[in-house]
């Protein structure tokens, strides 16, 4: 192992699902390359695998919605990352609703925000989407105790498409 590969696993950062919408098809899936970029203006970044269903529905998105998942929720988790959106339709069975700037908003979300795409950055695999907030909701506030899923809890979910170089 070399020093970045133990450097990268203690890592241990939240996982988000993002959905997309666009051309009248919607992809989701399962993040975990993301994080706040900026404090004034507010702006978070949101990387996806070119590899990924979703990464292509993204492309021609003007929006993106985030949600933050609680680690009680492993099966929200693995079902938008253990499946592929090119073999099923991962919102089949899953409550959403049509939300700012027609986004698909997850019902069982944590809490979301749905950001305008500002811009993208490429970065080998996985394409940066530069999202400023549009709007955001806290439909279950925390509480004490309450920790996001992170990567750590989701180690066992099995990619629904194949890992680019693994």
């Amino acid at each position: 192992m070399t020093a970045m590969e133990s450097f990268i696993d203690r890592l241990d950062y939240p996982m988000y699902i993002v959905t997309a919408t666009a051309d009248g098809e919607r992809g989701g899936c399962l993040v975990g390359f993301a994080s706040q970029c900026s404090i004034v203006p507010v702006r978070f970044m949101m990387w996806l695998s070119t590899a990924n269903r979703t990464y292509r529905v993204a492309r021609a998105a003007d929006v993106l919605a985030v949600h933050l998942l609680g680690r009680e929720q492993y099966a929200l988790a693995e079902h938008f990352g253990g499946r592929t959106g090119d073999e099923v339709d991962k919102f089949a069975g899953v409550a959403w609703h049509e939300g700012p700037a027609g986004a698909v908003v997850l019902d069982d979300a944590a809490a979301w925000f749905v950001g305008r795409v500002e811009r993208l950055a490429e970065g080998g695999d996985h394409v940066g989407f530069l999202l400023s907030p549009l709007e955001a909701a806290d439909p279950r506030p925390p509480s004490p105790g309450w920790e996001p899923f992170r990567l750590s809890d989701g180690r066992s979910i099995e990619a629904g498409h194949p890992v680019p170089g693994a």
